[in-house]
């Protein structure tokens, strides 16, 4: 009896990037309720540490992500990222104010999103199944989407009578339908190149805004108290 169960139930056996992408999921799931929480959260700085740990993170990773990425693309990889590619969205955040720098840095990270996923895409096509590239590809996507989450709460906190547009207001979200394989070394590399130059300033816009914006909060709140 034991036996016929077990030929009606055969063993799954899960690959790693099986395993991968569901804890990827799990984490994407845990990151949405946080970001739920932290809308709803009037304090200032907790949500802004915790994008700031979450983006100093994937910068560190992202370091390591572009080395991964020139070492498997053969001869030539150092040049990739230095070559002109103007459907990348350029890096830099822009605005005069707080609250425009804030949706500066969500309209990027909801720009790069189709960017990491078009090389993610191409890459599948180039790459062994067992590269770590894909895998770390993968990763930079959900944890971006999740920081992207995490600034609209965020700015939703701090200026709640501005709302935040459907569609990026800044970037270029166009992706050629077509390239070949050198065009798509070319591009894959300047997007991680310029994906990990976004992180670094966004990780010195989130702690100017919380010099700014939360000590200007917090004295608001003290004297609404008295």
């Amino acid at each position: 009896m034991s036996g016929h169960v077990k030929n009606m139930y055969p063993q799954l056996s899960i690959s790693q990037a099986a395993r991968t992408l569901l804890s990827l999921l799990l984490v994407a799931a845990i990151d949405s309720v946080n970001a739920g929480v932290a809308c709803r959260n009037q304090q200032c700085r907790s949500p802004i540490q915790r994008s700031s740990k979450l983006t100093r993170l994937i910068h560190m990773e992202s370091v390591d992500l572009l080395k991964i990425y020139k070492a498997s693309q053969g001869d030539m990889s150092e040049l990739f990222c230095q070559m002109p590619n103007d459907i990348v969205p350029d890096p830099n955040i822009s605005g005069l104010d707080p609250s425009e720098r804030m949706l500066s840095i969500y309209s990027h990270c909801k720009a790069f999103l189709p960017h990491l996923k078009r090389v993610t895409e191409q890459q599948r096509d180039l790459q062994p199944p067992s590269s770590p590239l894909l895998n770390n590809l993968t990763t930079a996507q959900y944890r971006t989407s999740g920081l992207a989450n995490q600034i609209n709460c965020i700015y939703q906190t701090l200026f709640p009578n501005l709302p935040i547009p459907l569609e990026p207001v800044d970037g270029r979200t166009s992706i050629y339908p077509s390239q070949n394989v050198f065009q798509q070394k070319v591009y894959g590399c300047v997007v991680l190149k310029n994906f990990k130059e976004l992180l670094s300033q966004i990780t010195h816009e989130l702690r100017t805004i919380k010099n700014q914006m939360c000590k200007s909060r917090t004295f608001a709140y003290t004297n609404a108290l008295f």
